[in-house]
């Protein structure tokens, strides 16, 4: 058919995913201001997509993951033990980076907000044994419950199990695979409108109004994570893959950090993270694992979020933060931020728990998270974004320089 021939429709159908999105984004604002009560009614689209996209994440990792295990040869690399170090690496360089951008742009909060309800674990043991006890849930338990953790340790024990099962169950496996996959496909296909309905919702309620008296707790909390993205990452990548990591950087930004800013869950955001995988042409063996383990701890967005309350709290109150105890402070922010999946109201209600390094009193921490809540329009929409996108960064960089494969961007 001649393109002059085309309906808009088809047009649209003929753009690019990402085009796509930045299209239903646009429209999405446009409504936010035109019409609020408009906007408000298309919330549905945006509830439908993360619905949709939580309720396929937890069953594609562990279908994923058994076949990817089961069907494993004796003898094919797979690349997970450095692609956990840049994990490990990326977590503490980002507490790091927002302790400097603390000490040389520090803040002040007005600690007169209400406390939080919520209670914050009781310490580093306390995220521990949460991590545990994630590991040996119920299988069942862990897709309902969409726990990461759980369903990886089974999905790894059943793969493990099968390994040696005849090669009409492990074919069979591989065609679920397939199919849950097709149906992720499916489902990624919908995320122009669900980010329309995304956009637009959320500037007809909440607006970014009550975010101006905080614009400066904001700036060094966003900045540091930009800093982390176009920065840090990069030359992590670049020390991994010994070439220009930029083109890896951005594509990972534009498919996947996007749709993670509007989503503001990792776990919604892995079946993403999976197709973007399958089309750069990574290890599906290393990937199948890897991804779904990153948005359980890979949390370089809630180690700067937790550093930077943190440091902006003890400034407030008159607390010196010496070199040694702010050391301390990025390895108790990165052991907690590796717990962020893992408890209810993600980052913020861990910081609580870095406040008490400087005998902070509960009730004081606790406001803090309360300011914390206030600005989490934008601060848990860039934190999810930069989560997602560095676990593909780094995925991609280790199966770059271990394969010596181009990556297909």
């Amino acid at each position: 058919m001649n393109t002059a021939e085309l309906t808009p429709f088809q047009r649209l159908a003929q753009l690019s995913l990402v085009a796509q999105i930045a299209i239903g984004l646009v429209l999405g604002i446009v409504l936010a201001l035109v019409s609020p009560e408009g906007a408000k009614a298309v919330s549905m689209l945006g509830d439908i997509f993360i619905s949709a996209l939580k309720a396929v994440a937890p069953i594609l990792v562990l279908v994923l993951v058994i076949a990817s295990i089961a069907n494993h040869r004796q003898g094919q690399p797979t690349y997970i033990r450095p692609i956990l170090m840049m994990y490990l690496v990326g977590t503490l360089g980002a507490a790091a980076i927002a302790v400097v951008a603390s000490f040389a742009f520090p803040t002040t909060l007005t600690l007169t907000v209400p406390a939080v309800e919520a209670a914050p674990p009781g310490g580093i043991l306390g995220v521990m044994k949460n991590l545990l006890l994630s590991i040996v849930t119920n299988p069942v338990k862990a897709v309902q419950e969409a726990n990461f953790i759980g369903i990886l340790a089974w999905g790894i024990a059943l793969g493990l199990a099968l390994r040696h099962a005849s090669p009409t169950t492990r074919t069979m496996l591989n065609d679920i695979s397939d199919a849950v996959s097709s149906i992720v496909r499916l489902v990624v296909r919908l995320a122009p409108l669900g980010i329309f309905g995304l956009v637009a919702a959320t500037l007809a309620e909440s607006g970014f109004g009550v975010l101006l008296d905080y614009g400066r707790l904001l700036l060094v909390i966003v900045g540091s994570m930009l800093f982390v993205a176009l920065a840090f990452n990069p030359l992590l990548a670049y020390w991994k893959m010994r070439r220009n990591p930029y083109p890896l950087v951005f594509t990972c930004l534009r498919e996947s950090g996007v749709t993670a800013f509007f989503t503001r869950s990792s776990a919604a955001n892995i079946p993403v993270n999976m197709e973007l995988c399958k089309r750069m042409g990574l290890h599906e063996d290393t990937y199948s694992i890897a991804i779904p383990l990153g948005a359980a701890i890979n949390m370089a967005g809630a180690a700067v979020t937790i550093t930077v309350m943190t440091l902006a709290a003890t400034n407030t109150l008159g607390i010196h933060v010496n070199i040694p105890t702010a050391l301390l402070l990025c390895v108790v922010a990165s052991l907690a931020a590796c717990g962020v999946s893992g408890v209810a109201g993600g980052s913020l209600l861990l910081i609580p728990m870095a406040c008490a390094l400087f005998g902070m009193d509960a009730d004081v921490a606790m406001q803090v998270v309360g300011i914390g809540f206030i600005i989490s329009v934008v601060q848990d929409s860039v934190e999810t974004a930069l989560n997602s996108s560095t676990d593909i960064v780094f995925t991609a960089a280790v199966c770059a320089a271990e394969s010596g494969e181009p990556l297909k961007l």
